[in-house]
């Protein structure tokens, strides 16, 4: 492989998580500083900047994005607004390294931002459907279906196809609360057990409330530059080795609810990057309920598929436990879900584990590669898969 181009400089995951005092606009803002702060940058050295639908006025003409460049105060010669709800933020990272390698830019600035705790959204209840504009919005419509209802029919079937039980899933927000303790940041820091899970109130069968995500405020950036940058900075080296991307989509009714887009894109980063899973130290996965993370593993090949279920039993996600430690923060079931968008969380982490720089508790020994996935969209109906293969220098 030869030597990367560009490489992640900055991180940072803002500390909030409920913002009432704050708006969203301001959000960004802090973001962008804090991930220029980290990589020893001032905003006068970006020249990119990557956004997605959750910047303030977005819906207005599209203009949105222009909006926060100026109250940002970016003088920018690159800009790009690719949108694929949670998995926006590391398709930005692929874009961003491709724009420092073409000349495009030097210093890209990836920012995310939200505050629905603070607006008072219940868990689960978020509607994927765009009303009569959509083009399926005429069949839809009528029955709204929800979030959750979404992710319940497919943890539903894989259970029907694979014998795939409540206790099995429950391991996995087992071992996202036994990381989210060492987070002082994490939206609920209690450890829980898999009867704790179990006995929690059904939201959408057969997911419990435990076995959904938080909802959160905050937000995070990224800042990634190019090599003569990044040599000049001093700080430990990442970058993006392998990247994937796919849709998937209904098929006008031929759909299997038991894969995912990764059985598309993570084949496609592997083989970019020129690794394996046996090779992945540390796995960043989206996280929106305990059946996303299953059907991930099993489609990004940790796993056959089908035998997901067993795979995440008995503490094998866990830091220190497991073989495949996994969002080591807490992920999006206990640390945070700015925005109902996971995927810049992901991201993050898995850089503060190639750095070195998770908690103690939690740190991965050697860890000098980590795979990172994320989702934008729904499970059943439609979305965008993003993976990432991130590599410490």
């Amino acid at each position: 492989m030869s030597r990367p181009q560009a490489y992640i400089a900055g991180i940072f995951e803002h500390p909030i998580r409920e913002a009432h005092d704050r708006s969203l606009a301001q959000l960004h803002a802090e973001v962008a500083m804090g991930a220029l702060r980290d990589a020893g940058l001032d905003k006068n050295d970006v020249d990119g900047f990557f956004c997605a639908g959750d910047v303030p006025g977005w819906e207005a003409q599209g203009t949105g994005p222009f909006s926060i460049v100026d109250h940002l105060g970016l003088n920018v010669r690159h800009l790009d607004t690719t949108e694929s709800w949670g998995s926006s933020y590391m398709v930005h990272v692929e874009h961003a390294a491709q724009a420092i390698a073409a000349g495009k830019c030097n210093v890209a600035l990836i920012t995310l931002a939200g505050r629905p705790r603070a607006e008072a959204m219940a868990t689960g209840t978020t509607s994927l459907n765009d009303g009569h504009t959509a083009a399926a919005g005429q069949f839809e419509f009528p029955f709204a279906p929800t979030v959750v209802n979404l992710y319940g029919m497919c943890a539903m079937r894989h259970m029907a196809e694979f014998g795939t039980t409540s206790e099995q899933l429950a391991w996995i927000r087992v071992a996202a609360s036994t990381h989210a303790q060492h987070n002082p940041h994490a939206l609920l820091r209690n450890v829980v057990t898999v009867e704790d899970v179990l006995a929690s109130p059904m939201i959408s069968e057969p997911l419990h409330r435990l076995d959904c995500c938080v909802i959160s405020d905050g937000g995070g950036a990224i800042i990634m530059v190019n090599d003569a940058i990044a040599k000049s900075l001093g700080k430990p080296l990442v970058s993006l080795k392998g990247a994937g991307y796919a849709i998937k989509h209904q098929n006008g009714g031929d759909i299997d609810l038991t894969y995912c887009g990764a059985a598309w894109s993570g084949p496609k980063a592997f083989a970019a990057a020129g690794v394996t899973p046996a090779d992945i130290k540390y796995v960043s996965l989206y996280d929106s309920f305990t059946i996303t993370v299953l059907t991930a593993l099993e489609d990004l090949g940790f796993c056959k598929k089908g035998e997901g279920g067993r795979f995440v039993s008995d503490g094998n996600l866990i830091s220190g436990v497991g073989k495949l430690p996994f969002n080591t923060d807490g992920g999006g079931l206990c640390n945070n879900h700015p925005s109902n968008r996971g995927g810049m969380t992901k991201v993050i982490e898995a850089v503060r584990q190639l750095r070195g720089e998770a908690h103690p508790a939690v740190q991965v020994a050697n860890c000098d590669l980590a795979l990172v996935n994320g989702t934008g969209g729904a499970f059943a109906t439609r979305h965008g898969n993003s993976t990432l293969i991130l590599e410490r220098h």
